[in-house]
Order: structure tokens, then C-alpha cells, then sequence
């Protein structure tokens, strides 16, 4: 979902070597009145069918609208567990209130929503369960195999459960194209030939808008790029690489269409902003898989004017693209009933009908290799798009994005040391070179106070 944000060659295996599962009985059966299983050793799929008919209450947090109706269809497997779906906020609301309650010891949920990019801020905290130990692994082929390396880790743990995912495309104004002649972009030159042309050619247009306040989409296009931002080596050792030729390569040149004054850098999801979009401000939006819904319902002036793309190319003989937004369901290790908590998160995400009610109900982007192939799901032709197959475009794309893209864990950090150097570089027009290095300088800095051992 919106904010909250080339295919490795080998894909990684993480298979639990777990034949023979130890027996949980006594364990299982004091499950609802607190006790949990034995957190080393796997469940056995017969302690999972006994746990499940065990009458049980479980706690949800998210913020996906109308969930309630994919956890009805949970209800009617399993009529003994019980799931109460609370939403307490957004973003950082979300977040700030769940570590609250886990460093409380009370108060948080079992399961919570958990974007990609947020997942290494609590497993530094070994704030969730490893779901392995509890039939997650054997779920790896059911997903896109990048979503999968987003969730789990090269020692076999299963941190969460995909929901939906964010690979990102161009969305582009085909009237104001066509127009001044433009041809869509295949490549960041052609692309940046176009915004000049388009904005010489109306001043009160722009190709497109950078926003400086998006430190998401920011770290998307490093990911199309190749970047590889944060390496983080058991919990704490990380290398911090937010200045390397990478991204000084895109600073470069998104600073150096700042500078020119043909890209604009408004902050998005604001009225001004929304209002741009109506009036044909940007003729073209780097976006997401979520995009599309997000946009028929906030520039409905626009309607059957836009079309997608994949993102122009670094290299057009290796098309790439980057993942910006997407959500996973995790299970907090404080649970008192960590079986229920593990399975409910499974079935949300994998059984057939919860899966296509996500997508068509909720708008969200698959994350299973079902459903992203489905006919009736990626044939879609929305009247907003021309009856263009946007959901086809940006399947393809999520076929292109690399699976060994790092996330820090203290991302509020990253992106708000982004926000006040390079994203203020764009919206000031000033050097982004230096930008980067004083972005690199703080987040160094911040690491080192809170411990860890930083290399670049």
C-alpha cells in the first residue's frame, strides 16, 4: 500500500530440515491459558490441527480497510480462534504504538501489519516469531521469490507472511504526450530529454514530480539501480552505503533535473499535490503497483487519460525495477498463543479466496505466484487506463526486481536524514552530490550511538 514505498539468477531455498517434528501435547494443551510451544523445536502439522480447535482470541493490528471480510473467511475454517481486527494508526502511529507495547510487555497484538522496510526494525529487537517453526517455510514457492527474501533470512528464519507488494512503473498522462510529441521513455536519458522538452515546451508542466519528502520511492529507484544501501552482518554490523557511485549516479541526475527546473519536487500526498494531479501539473507519476487503484480514486478529472509502463532503463539489456511499498503479516513473539497467531497469518495471505478478495476488495498487489498470473486479475481493462491490462504491466515488472535489496534497521532514521538533506536538496535546487554525503555522514553517526559497527 501506498506509504505506509532483475531477478537474482538463483533464487535462495530456505527449507526446514525438520522431519520427525518433537511431540507438543502437554505443551498444546495448555496453549489458551498461556503456556507456548517449545520455541526450537518445529510443530508438527497434527499439534497445528489440535491447536486450531482449541477455543482461542487473537488480536490483529492493521490498517488494510474492510479486513474484516478476508478474516471472516478465517472464522469459517477455524471457528474456535477468534480474531479481533484493531487499527491504531498508519505509518509511524503504527509503529510508534507497537514497539511501545512490546518494550512494555503488554499490550500488543499477535499479529501486526509490518511493511518490508520496517521488518529488520524488529527482528533487531527479537521482537517477532520465527514462523520456520511453524509450516512457514514450506511456503516460500507460493510467492514471488523477491517478496519471499523480504521476509525471511539466509539461516532459514521466517520473520512474516507477504500481503502485497509494490513494483514500480510509470504511470504517464497519454493526452499531454501525445500533444508535445513525446514518445514514452525506455531509458533515464530519453527520459530526461523529455522533460525538457515538455517543460520548454509548457513551463506550467512538469514530466514529472520527485517528491522531496518520499525517502520511499527514493530508496526504489537505488534498488532499479542496483544500490545496495545497507548490509547488515548478524545484529550489529552494517555497512552503510548511501554515497557510492550508485547513488551518486542518481543524484546526479535527478539533482541535475532539480537544478534545471524541469522535474518538480512538490510533497506528495498533500492537497496541493492531489490537485497537480487533477489539473496536469505531472504528466507522468513514478509509482507502484498501487498506483492505479490509488489513482482512479484521486485524480478522477483524469479518467481513461492515463497509462502504464515499466520504468525507463539503465540498461536496456537488463530490465530492472525496484519494490516501493508492500506489506507482510507478522506474528509477535510475546504471543501467548503462537500457533493460532502463525496460522491466521498464513491463511490471510495464501488461501485462494482471501488472496483475490485483498486484491479485488482492498486493491492490493499480489504477492503470490497465483494470483499475479490469474487470468481474470492481470485481463483487467479499467476504463481509468484506456482499458489498458495495467495489472499485466506491472506483473512483468515484478518479475524484474533483484531479491538482495537490504533494509536498515532503524529505518525512521534513514528516511528522515533523507528528508532533511537530499529530498531538501531537490526541493531547493542545491548541490545533491553533497546532499548524499551529509545524508552518509548522519545515518553513520546515528549508527555508531546506537551501537552498531559501521563500514562503507
Amino acid at each position: 500500500m501506498p506509504r505506509s514505498s532483475a531477478s537474482s539468477a538463483v533464487s535462495r531455498r530456505r527449507f526446514l530440515a525438520a522431519t520427525g517434528a518433537v511431540s507438543l501435547g502437554a505443551a498444546l494443551s495448555a496453549c489458551g491459558s498461556g503456556d507456548a510451544p517449545d520455541p526450537s523445536q518445529p510443530v508438527s502439522k497434527a499439534d497445528i490441527a489440535a491447536a486450531m480447535k482449541e477455543p482461542t482470541e487473537l488480536t490483529f493490528w492493521t490498517w488494510v480497510p474492510n479486513i474484516d471480510k478476508e478474516v471472516a473467511l478465517f472464522h469459517a475454517k477455524y471457528p474456535a480462534v477468534k480474531v479481533e481486527v484493531v487499527n491504531v494508526g498508519q505509518g509511524v502511529t503504527h509503529y510508534t504504538k507497537l514497539r511501545t507495547a512490546i518494550k512494555a510487555g503488554k499490550g500488543a497484538p499477535d499479529i501486526a501489519q509490518i511493511e518490508y522496510q520496517a521488518i529488520p526494525t524488529f527482528t533487531i529487537t527479537d521482537s517477532l516469531l520465527d514462523l520456520s517453526l511453524y509450516g512457514a517455510s514450506w511456503l516460500e514457492g507460493k510467492f514471488v521469490d523477491w517478496t519471499w527474501d523480504q521476509v525471511s533470512s539466509p539461516g532459514g528464519q521466517v520473520w512474516a507472511i507477504p500481503q502485497d507488494t509494490g513494483p514500480m512503473g510509470l504511470l504517464y498522462r497519454e493526452d499531454i504526450f501525445a500533444e508535445h510529441d513525446i514518445q514514452v521513455p525506455r531509458t533515464w536519458d530519453e527520459f530526461a530529454e523529455a522533460a525538457r522538452k515538455l517543460h520548454r515546451a509548457d513551463p506550467g508542466v512538469y514530466l514529472t514530480n520527485l517528491a522531496a519528502n518520499e525517502a520511499a520511492a527514493w530508496h526504489g529507484l537505488l534498488w532499479q539501480a542496483g544500490a545496495k544501501p545497507y548490509d547488515l552482518s548478524g545484529k550489529r554490523d552494517i555497512a552503510i552505503n548511501v554515497d557510492d557511485s550508485i547513488s551518486r549516479k542518481l543524484g546526479a541526475y535527478w539533482g541535475g533535473l532539480a537544478e534545471e527546473g524541469v522535474i518538480s519536487a512538490d510533497p506528495d500526498f498533500t492537497d496541493s499535490w492531489y490537485a497537480g494531479l487533477n489539473r496536469g501539473k505531472y504528466a507522468a507519476w513514478v509509482s507502484a503497483a498501487w498506483g492505479p487503484a490509488f489513482l482512479s480514486g484521486s485524480a478522477k478529472a483524469t479518467s481513461g487519460k492515463w497509462r502504464a509502463a515499466p520504468l525507463p532503463q539503465w540498461d536496456l539489456t537488463m530490465p530492472t525495477s525496484g519494490n516501493w511499498g508492500g506489506s507482510s503479516s507478522a506474528v509477535v513473539k510475546s504471543t501467548r498463543n503462537p500457533i493460532a497467531a502463525a496460522q491466521f497469518a498464513q491463511f490471510l495471505n495464501t488461501d485462494p479466496a482471501s488472496t483475490a478478495m485483498l486484491a479485488t476488495e482492498q486493491s492490493l498487489f499480489p504477492a503470490t505466484n497465483a494470483l499475479l498470473y490469474e487470468d481474470a486479475f492481470i485481463g483487467a481493462t479499467p476504463s481509468f487506463y484506456g482499458g489498458q491490462k495495467v495489472n499485466q504491466v506491472f506483473a512483468d515488472i515484478s518479475t524484474t526486481i533483484s531479491n538482495t535489496f537490504q533494509w536498515p534497521p532503524f529505518l525512521d532514521q534513514a528516511a528522515t536524514d533523507w528528508t532533511e538533506t537530499v529530498g531538501k536538496s531537490f526541493a531547493d535546487r542545491t548541490d545533491t552530490g553533497a546532499a548524499l554525503g551529509a545524508w552518509q555522514q548522519r545515518l553513520a553517526t546515528y549508527a555508531r550511538g546506537q551501537g552498531f559497527t559501521v563500514s562503507s
